[in-house]
């Protein structure tokens, strides 16, 4: 007899219908043909032995399986409820009439009962797309797939349960959940707050200027400056996420295995924070079958790179085209996907191996050129790329003693809203450019003119710092933003001034 069942295979951030045909007949052998890998090959053992706990087997009968598209690589041990479903059908164990109408997956564990699956959210969107009528998936991922509205998602705890509702014996429970409120209740949960912060009044300026036009920041100071502390609060300044955006967020943290059941839903933006000793394969995404990186997983939000100069080298030089295009394409000899990766980078450094080089009280004891060589460690093109470069001091006694508290983030937002809403009506008839930081160099010259007195301050900048275009271009933008803070249509000598002000690692003293 043979019987179609049917699953799903993830390629990027979205997902392919897999249709799993299953012929049982006269003879001896087990056939899993369809590109599977090895995951896939084991599942047989993995099947035989969940139904034995029920009292199902695999029939001793010549078994053919075909996972069709033939050439679409299946990876992975997702696939295990749907051969098994397959296999039972053609074998006349259980009612095959259901099958056409529902998407199954699941992850089997001996005993019977189904372990989580990646993906869970594309698949449930190609599910709908292609018209199904149910998915069937592990409980665990339930709430995640059934974000989805027009399609019903049921989850199971193990075989039986998917058993039992195919045979018409038993009920799953069908899982709703209520997106629009789901985002709304999590829309504004930030742990950190500038509130917190004491003191450091320009750098919560420059922070406010890099939310509000989504410009990247380094932050360069001793150690016990704060840069930490004000990195993990921008999160709480960006404008929230759209639920097209928290959709998009959340399909790629689901490919990437990252989502709960108590969190269906990412509805606030990320912040990811990966370790210096990061490979570029972990931060960029990839592997032999390519899977999202951190600069994916940061789309739609913060990168946080603290001890910039120790990452690798060759590890922060893959971040430069992702920064551009705010896309990464990764390639294989079998294989290429495209990963959505628009993030802001936040970088943090000691401005030299002891940390205290232009330190108000404390001597710097590193020799001549470390500090050069020490900056040196991150090329000249990637900190073009970097907006505000800022430097951070120690906070005095009086402002750290303090008793009362600093601006919170709840204010400094508003004013970045509205900011942003400028950026909106002035870029809407671009559907990829939404702030200032994404601006091309033919939008500059529309929207970033200049004052003969702000050309001349521009020259002379140019000149004595030494600037290249992509600083020029760069400068502009922020200045872009400042004047769209103050609610300018024009930039002013002022706003270019401060612009020019952020970017301190091009300053002829720095590492002399």
């Amino acid at each position: 007899m043979l019987v179609k069942t049917y699953g799903s295979a993830i390629q990027g951030i979205n997902a392919t219908t897999i249709t799993v045909e299953v012929c049982v007949e006269q003879g001896i052998n087990f056939f899993l043909v369809g590109l599977p890998d090895n995951a896939v090959k084991e599942s047989h053992q993995r099947i035989s032995s969940a139904l034995g706990q029920y009292g199902y087997k695999i029939p001793g009968k010549k078994i053919i399986i075909n996972m069709a598209p033939a050439d679409i690589r299946k990876e992975g041990s997702s696939y295990d409820l749907t051969l098994a479903m397959g296999i039972l059908a053609a074998s006349e164990q259980i009612i095959a009439d259901k099958l056409s109408d529902y998407l199954i997956m699941g992850e089997l564990s001996l005993d019977g009962s189904l372990q989580p699956i990646k993906g869970a959210l594309p698949i449930a969107l190609e599910a709908k797309k292609q018209g199904f009528k149910g998915f069937i998936l592990p409980k665990t991922n339930a709430p995640e797939a059934a974000i989805v509205y027009g399609i019903d998602v049921y989850g199971a705890e193990n075989i039986l349960e998917v058993i039992n509702f195919l045979n018409g014996v038993g009920e799953l429970e069908q899982v709703v959940v209520d997106t629009n409120e789901e985002f709304s209740r999590s829309l504004n949960q930030y742990e950190y707050d500038f509130s917190d912060v004491k003191g450091q009044e320009n750098i919560k300026r420059a922070m406010e200027i890099a939310a509000a036009g989504s410009h990247n920041v380094i932050l360069i100071g001793p150690p016990g400056s704060g840069k930490t502390m004000l990195a993990k609060r921008l999160p709480s300044i960006l404008p929230p996420l759209t639920l097209d955006e928290s959709l998009e967020t959340t399909k790629i943290h689901s490919v990437a295995g990252k989502m709960t059941k108590n969190s269906p839903l990412v509805a606030v933006r990320p912040f990811r924070n990966p370790h210096h000793t990061i490979s570029d394969t972990a931060l960029v995404g990839g592997g032999a079958w390519p899977q999202p990186g951190e600069i994916s997983l940061s789309h739609n939000g913060v990168l946080f790179l603290d001890e910039l100069p120790e990452f690798k080298r060759s590890v922060l030089e893959v971040l430069r085209q992702p920064m551009e295009d705010r896309t990464i394409n990764i390639s294989r000899t079998k294989q290429s996907v495209e990963y959505p990766a628009s993030f802001m980078l936040v970088a943090a450094m000691n401005p030299c191996p002891c940390g205290y080089y232009n330190h108000p009280d404390q001597a710097c004891t590193c020799s001549n050129g470390t500090v050069s060589r020490y900056l040196n460690k991150i090329s000249g093109p990637l900190l073009d790329r970097i907006d505000i470069q800022i430097e951070v001091v120690p906070v005095p006694f009086k402002d750290l003693s303090s008793m009362r508290d600093g601006e919170g983030s709840s204010a400094i937002r508003e004013r970045v809203i509205k900011a942003r809403k400028v950026q909106e009506e002035r870029y809407k008839e671009r559907d990829d450019i939404h702030c200032n930081a994404q601006m091309t160099p033919k939008m500059l010259k529309e929207y970033c003119k200049l004052e003969p007195q702000g050309i001349n301050l521009l020259k002379n900048a140019m000149e004595r710092l030494g600037l290249s275009a992509r600083a020029y271009d760069r400068i502009l933008k922020v200045s872009r933003t400042i004047a769209d803070l103050e609610g300018s249509e024009n930039i002013q000598n002022h706003h270019l001034a401060e612009a020019i002000n952020y970017r301190s690692l091009d300053r002829d003293a720095w590492g002399k």
